[in-house]
């Protein structure tokens, strides 16, 4: 289904803003991070095994409030932030992009996932490489296409050291060919190696609170690493 398009205006950004995101510039000050209006995570492979299992999703509600502060007048497929990224911050986007759009490599695990992260979303929660990884490499095997129409940054901090985006991205399954656009808030925390330590992706900013999510969350993370190949890590 084509996206649908928000007309509410939050900030224009200057052109001068998007200097901002070079790694030269110095590092930001802390800032305060209100986890209370700052849901978790964003669409994930566990969401196209849904559709391509041809379970029923009747998909997310976006609350107006909340998309009022998801994008600014910015054109499809463009990141913006209203706010200086660090460097680091930066390569994890590049590498959650591509791990969104179907292509997850050895490398980018290697470079910034710390093997005993856990990474949740609204249908798995996965603690350490082998769970995360296969909820990854399992994407294109369930989806044809993958792709992010726009991301906007919300917060990039030192201490703690957290980047919060907000996402909205086009899933293609393989099966049908049905598609579907998710807005989610991704949270994404970091140890002192840079690397991902929890990734959190909420769809709509909630978390599942209905009576046995978490045990099934935690047996789609159990299942997935069986239904597809993870390489090992060195």
């Amino acid at each position: 289904m084509p996206p649908s398009h928000h007309h509410h205006h939050h900030r224009s950004l200057s052109r001068g803003s998007t200097r901002s995101l070079s790694p030269r510039s110095p590092s930001p000050p802390s800032q305060t991070f209100h986890s209370s209006i700052l849901p978790h995570p964003i669409p994930t492979p566990a969401l196209v095994e849904s559709v391509a299992g041809a379970a029923h999703y009747s998909g997310v509600k976006v609350d107006p409030e909340t998309l009022k502060h998801r994008r600014a007048s910015i054109d499809r497929r463009e990141t913006s932030t209203n706010e200086p990224v660090k460097a680091d911050h930066q390569r994890i986007m590049a590498d959650l992009k591509e791990l969104y759009c179907c292509r997850p490599t050895m490398e980018i695990f290697e470079r910034s996932w710390n093997k005993d992260a856990v990474f949740e979303d609204p249908l798995s929660y996965c603690k350490g490489y082998k769970e995360y990884a296969a909820q990854w490499f399992v994407l294109p095997k369930l989806c044809s296409k993958s792709e992010t129409l726009s991301t906007r940054i919300m917060s990039s901090t030192s201490s703690p050291n957290r980047l919060v985006f907000a996402q909205k991205q086009e899933y293609t399954a393989r099966l049908f060919g049905h598609k579907k656009v998710i807005d989610s808030i991704v949270v994404v925390d970091l140890d002192r190696e840079e690397k991902i330590v929890r990734l959190v992706d909420q769809w709509d900013g909630k978390v599942p609170t209905w009576f046995g999510s978490h045990t099934l969350r935690r047996a789609n993370a159990k299942v997935v690493p069986w239904l597809v190949h993870v390489p090992k890590q060195a």
